[in-house]
């Protein structure tokens, strides 16, 4: 694999560091017709904008060292949304060992502090459910992020994946279940 230099500005100066083949102006190009969907994409799955920034960086500074260029024949759009999503489920594994602070019960019960409860529960859940998708496969992570975080049908996902709509149906019922064991506790769920 050919690899160039690792850059040293921001994520639009990519293309300047690309390595010696020529399509650097391909790379320059495809970032600006899809950074903005590849970062909603990652900041979907990570919900966080910095880890959103890193899997952008990460997607394109992939494109950057490919060998051979940069040729995204068909539908670059979804090859990079894709992308976008499998760096971001990554990101999430990689940080699984991140624990939250449990809140002090010794606070006494205000309205403030029950929003503020709810607000953290909500996003202690959606922790969670980002953790439980770091244990199901690859495969399993991105049909469940493309069908709950993206909003595609189980048709359109098979179409994306080259799949039958029942592998994408049995795919994402195991996968739903597994999440849901995985965030039943912190979701008020008996086991």
């Amino acid at each position: 694999m050919v690899k160039g230099p690792e850059p040293e500005g921001p994520v639009q100066d990519l293309a300047s560091h690309a390595p010696d083949f020529d399509t650097a102006p391909d790379v320059a190009q495809v970032f600006r017709d899809h950074s903005s969907r590849v970062l909603a994409a990652a900041y979907r799955v990570t919900g966080r904008a910095e880890d959103a920034e890193d899997v952008l960086q990460t997607v394109f500074m992939r494109l950057v060292r490919r060998a051979g260029g940069v040729r995204l024949e068909g539908n670059p759009a979804a090859y990079l949304h894709r992308a976008a999503i499998n760096a971001a489920l990554d990101l999430v594994r990689s940080r699984q060992a991140a624990r939250t602070t449990p809140l002090d019960d010794r606070l006494p019960a205000t309205p403030e502090r029950e929003g503020a409860e709810r607000k953290l529960a909500a996003s202690e859940l959606r922790a969670e459910v980002r953790k439980a998708l770091g244990q199901l496969s690859p495969r399993a992570a991105e049909i469940f992020v493309l069908r709950y975080f993206e909003g595609y049908d189980n048709h359109e996902i098979a179409g994306m994946l080259g799949s039958s709509r029942s592998t994408v149906n049995v795919i994402l019922h195991r996968a739903r279940q597994r999440v849901r064991e995985a965030i039943g506790p912190h979701a008020g769920e008996r086991p």
